[in-house]
């Protein structure tokens, strides 16, 4: 499990051991810290501050150039890897001891592989566009098609899980931790524009999955609350200056 350090210790979060810089929202800071929990694998958590004026630490900015200094960055003995997916596979291959393994090591071989990373990287490529509007729309009825649009996705999903416990099969693999990043905010999408995205109505099996996955030691310790999230969101809007559009104000 994590140990939180304060960003005083980044000089020593940089000399050694795994040390990841995330942000508490962040879907994909998440999935990396799922991934590191569920295995097992020891390291230092440091949260970022990332709105402030110049408020990111030295090695976050050094670690991730590239990208202006985004998390999540995961530091390993000295050594950045950025990107959360990328990370996951990093983790997965330098740690092949520690269970479960996100990718499979057998059985299917390489078609399984290249399945979970086709499936995990749709997260990203159609979840992500979805999602972010319902957050971050303008106006309601631009909050409430994004749900719409999301709960769509969730559908393909769920003909890819089928009945199965897990996307992995009888245990967490890529996908799983993928798509698991975003549970929190996806379970705050009534609270924040008046429709449930995770509908057991709709998507019976992910919704299943996803009770299954949150309450997962190492997950359900660390996933956003409702409460937390909706507060965040409002912080957000105000900064962008729109307005918060409660349940009550969307259309119906």
């Amino acid at each position: 499990m994590a140990v939180e350090a304060s960003m005083g210790s980044e000089g020593e979060a940089a000399g050694g051991g795994l040390t990841l810089l995330g942000f508490w929202t962040s879907p994909f800071v998440l999935r990396a810290r799922f991934a590191l929990n569920l295995k097992g694998i020891p390291y230092t958590y440091v949260e970022e501050d990332l709105f402030g004026d110049n408020t990111k630490s030295r090695l976050l900015l050094a670690s991730n150039p590239a990208h202006g200094g985004k998390v999540p960055v995961l530091v390993h003995d000295g050594r950045p890897v950025a990107e959360s997916l990328v990370i996951l596979e990093y983790v997965d291959e330098a740690f092949p001891e520690h269970r479960p393994r996100l990718l499979p090591s057998g059985g299917g071989g390489p078609h399984e592989r290249a399945a979970a990373r086709f499936w995990a990287a749709y997260v990203d490529q159609k979840l992500l566009p979805t999602w972010s509007p319902l957050y971050g729309g303008k106006t309601a009825e631009e909050r409430v098609r994004a749900a719409g649009e999301v709960i769509a996705v969730l559908e393909t999903f769920e003909g890819v899980l089928g009945e199965k416990e897990f996307f992995g099969g009888d245990s967490v693999g890529l996908v799983d931790v993928a798509l698991g990043g975003f549970i929190g905010w996806l379970r705050a999408s009534e609270a924040m524009c008046g429709v449930r995205t995770i509908d057991p109505a709709r998507t019976p099996l992910v919704a299943a999955w996803a009770e299954r996955f949150g309450a997962l030691d190492g997950v359900r310790e660390i996933v956003p609350d409702v409460p937390g999230l909706v507060e965040y969101n409002l912080m957000k809007r105000a900064r962008r200056g729109l307005p918060f559009l409660p349940p009550h104000q969307q259309p119906q």
